[in-house]
C-alpha cells in the first residue's frame, strides 16, 4: 500500500470542523457536517471530501488503503493543547489528601505540590522518560489524541528543564503523535529562591531561557502566574524577554486567585491564557480583544474540587475557547479526553458541538496550527478519527468510555481498535 494515501469511504458523518483560524462564540456551534461522505488523503494531505460516489478501482489500483467508514463517524483528530506528561514520580497520597479536603496551596505549603514532581524528575534518567513518554502518549492516541502539547517545569533548575525538552523533542521523532514544546520554567518557586522569586525570575531569563533558544528546544514560553508563585511584573518581565527571543508566549492565568492573568495575556498578546476559573468579566473582554485562546482544563477543576471556569459566559461574550486535559501528576492525573467531554457538556454548560469545537480548530489555534491541523479541510494534514458510532452526539452520550475505533496521523492508520491492530 502508498503510506499516508487512504481512502475513507461512505461514513455517516464526516464532522469536518471546516476552518483555518480558531472559532470564536456562536461560531463554535457549527461543526459543517456532511452525510455519507468520503474522504481522500494523498500523501498524508486531505485532497478530496465528497458525498459523492467514488471510483474505488481507481484508487486501488494506486494501491490507496481503503476504509470502509459506514455506520461509522468521522472527525478530525484531537488537539490536546495543555499537558505536562513528562515528569517523573507520582503524587498519589497528595490525591488522597485533597479527597480528605486539604487544598492544592495547602499542599504545597506542606512541601507538596510541584516541588514534589521536581525532586522525581530529576531523579528520572532520560531513558526512563523517553520510555514512560511513549507508553502515555499510547493512552493518548486511544482517546483520539493526534497532537499534544508538553512543557517542561518539573526542573526549576537548567539540568532537568533542558532534559524534559531534549526528552519531548526526542519523542516527536519516535512517537506517530506530533508533539509541540513548551518551556515552563517558571512553574514554581524553588527552595533555594523560595523568598526571592525575583532572583528565581532572572536566572531563568539569563541562564535558562537562551540555552533553550540556542537549541531550538521549545516554540512556546510559558509561566504559573498565581499568587505565592509568580506576580503579575515577574510574569511580564519573563514573558516580555521570552517574546523577545522568538516564542510565542502561554500563560497559566487565574486558577486560583484573581491576579489579572486573563489581562496581562491580553496586554502581552499570547497565543493562549490557560485555566482562568478565576477570570474577571475585564479579562475576558480584554482577551477577546486581544484575540487570545482561553484554554479551559474541567478536569483540573473536577480533580481540586473547584468551580469550573466560567465556558458558556466566556463564549457568549465571544472568545474562542479551547479544552485540554492538563495531564500531570498531581493537580490532573488523567489523559482521558472522553472524561474531559462528559465534564463539558454536562457541568460546564457548553453543547457537544462547541466542545468539539474546542478540542480540534481550537486546540490547533491554541498550538498557532490552525492553519495546518484541526479540521477536515482540503490542504491540511491528514489526522483522523474514526469513532464507532454513526453520529458525534455519541461522543457525551457513553458517558466517560473513549469511542475511538481507528486513527489516522498523517494520512497513515496508526490505531485500529476494530482490528486490534497495535501501533
Amino acid at each position: 500500500m502508498k503510506k499516508g494515501s487512504i481512502v475513507i469511504r461512505n461514513a455517516s458523518e464526516v464532522v469536518t470542523c471546516s476552518g483555518f483560524k480558531g472559532k470564536a462564540g456562536a461560531q463554535m456551534q457549527d461543526l459543517e457536517v456532511l452525510k455519507n461522505a468520503s474522504v481522500i488523503v494523498e500523501d498524508g494531505i486531505i485532497t478530496k471530501i465528497t458525498t459523492d460516489p467514488i471510483d474505488l478501482d481507481y484508487y486501488q489500483e494506486k494501491d490507496f488503503t481503503v476504509i470502509n467508514a459506514e455506520g461509522k463517524c468521522v472527525l478530525p483528530g484531537f488537539v490536546d493543547s495543555h499537558t505536562h506528561f513528562i515528569f517523573g514520580g507520582y503524587r498519589e497520597e497528595e490525591y488522597n489528601w485533597r479527597l480528605n479536603g486539604v487544598s492544592y496551596m495547602d499542599i504545597m505549603s506542606r512541601g507538596g505540590g510541584i516541588i514534589n514532581s521536581v525532586k522525581g524528575t530529576q531523579m528520572t534518567s532520560k531513558e526512563d522518560l523517553i520510555q514512560v513518554g511513549i507508553k502515555r502518549l499510547n493512552s493518548m492516541t486511544r482517546f483520539g489524541v493526534t497532537t499534544v502539547e508538553g512543557k517542561s517545569g518539573y526542573g526549576l533548575d537548567l539540568e532537568t528543564e533542558i532534559k524534559q525538552l531534549e526528552v519531548m523533542k526526542e519523542l516527536n521523532k519516535l512517537h506517530s503523535l506530533d508533539i509541540v514544546t513548551t518551556f515552563l520554567g517558571p512553574h514554581a518557586r524553588p527552595a533555594a529562591y523560595k523568598q526571592d522569586p525575583d532572583a528565581f525570575i532572572d536566572f531563568m531569563i539569563e541562564e535558562v531561557l537562551p540555552v533553550v533558544d540556542q537549541r531550538g528546544l521549545a516554540e512556546f514560553a510559558d509561566i504559573f502566574c498565581e499568587e505565592n508563585v509568580f506576580s503579575i511584573e515577574q510574569s511580564r518581565k519573563f514573558l516580555n524577554a521570552a517574546k523577545k527571543r522568538g516564542f510565542n508566549i502561554k500563560i497559566h492565568a487565574d486558577e486560583i486567585f484573581q491576579l489579572g492573568g486573563a489581562e496581562l495575556a491580553a496586554e502581552l498578546g499570547a497565543i493562549s491564557a490557560d485555566h482562568l476559573l478565576q477570570a474577571s468579566d475585564r479579562g475576558i473582554e480584554a482577551m477577546k480583544q486581544a484575540g487570545v485562546v482561553a484554554t479551559l482544563l474541567p478536569c483540573t477543576a473536577f480533580s481540586l474540587k473547584e468551580h469550573y471556569a466560567r465556558a458558556r459566559y466566556m463564549i457568549d461574550q465571544g472568545l474562542v475557547v479551547a479544552l485540554a486535559t492538563d495531564f500531570n501528576p498531581g493537580s490532573c492525573f488523567t489523559e482521558s479526553i472522553a472524561l474531559l467531554i462528559a465534564l463539558a457538556t454536562n457541568q460546564m454548560g457548553m453543547t457537544i458541538e462547541e466542545t468539539i469545537t474546542a478540542l480540534t480548530i481550537n486546540g490547533a489555534a491554541a498550538l498557532d496550527r490552525a492553519d495546518q491541523i484541526g479540521s477536515i479541510d482540503i490542504g491540511k494534514k491528514a489526522d483522523l478519527v474514526i469513532h464507532e458510532f454513526p453520529s458525534y452526539r455519541f461522543l457525551p452520550y457513553h458517558i466517560g468510555v473513549s469511542t475511538v475505533e481507528k486513527v489516522i496521523k498523517n494520512g497513515v492508520l496508526i490505531l485500529d481498535n476494530e482490528n486490534n491492530e497495535p501501533y
